[in-house]
């Protein structure tokens, strides 16, 4: 079922800045700048390990939210699963509390959050990346 951390997801108040900064360490961003209507999110390889930074779009979002409520840091940490429906269905069979009942197109594929409160105060994000 788990094939791995896929990457750690970042709050940030400026997308470029974070860029830079990361950048600065050896960070290389992958791809263009994702632009939804509540978030802007950049991912860049570490290594062979990845980042996500996210930033608000306007006011309000779930980032936007993250940030007045905790400032920037840590979101979450991301899961890549084989099946992710599958991996749901065995996780709500088991009494985890899941955010997304159904899995939604993400930035690299099929992505679903499990509740905090499930495990330990930490919000896993699972995805399922397209093979090939």
């Amino acid at each position: 079922m788990l094939e791995g951390i896929n990457h750690i997801g970042i709050a940030v108040k400026n997308l470029d800045e974070a860029i830079k900064a990361y950048a600065a360490l050896g960070a290389r961003q992958e791809g263009e700048v994702h632009r939804a209507a509540d978030m802007n999110a950049a991912m860049l390889a570490v290594g062979e390990s990845k980042l996500e930074l996210m930033e608000p779009a306007g006011t309000g979002g779930v980032i936007g939210r993250f940030l007045e409520s905790r400032g920037e840091g840590v979101h979450h940490i991301c899961i890549q699963v084989d099946d992710i429906v599958a991996a749901l269905a065995s996780l709500k069979a088991q009494g985890v509390r899941i955010v997304d009942e159904k899995p939604r197109q993400g930035l690299e594929g099929l992505v679903a959050f499990i509740h905090p409160k499930s495990l330990n105060g930490v919000l896993v994000e699972l995805v399922q990346v397209p093979k090939g």
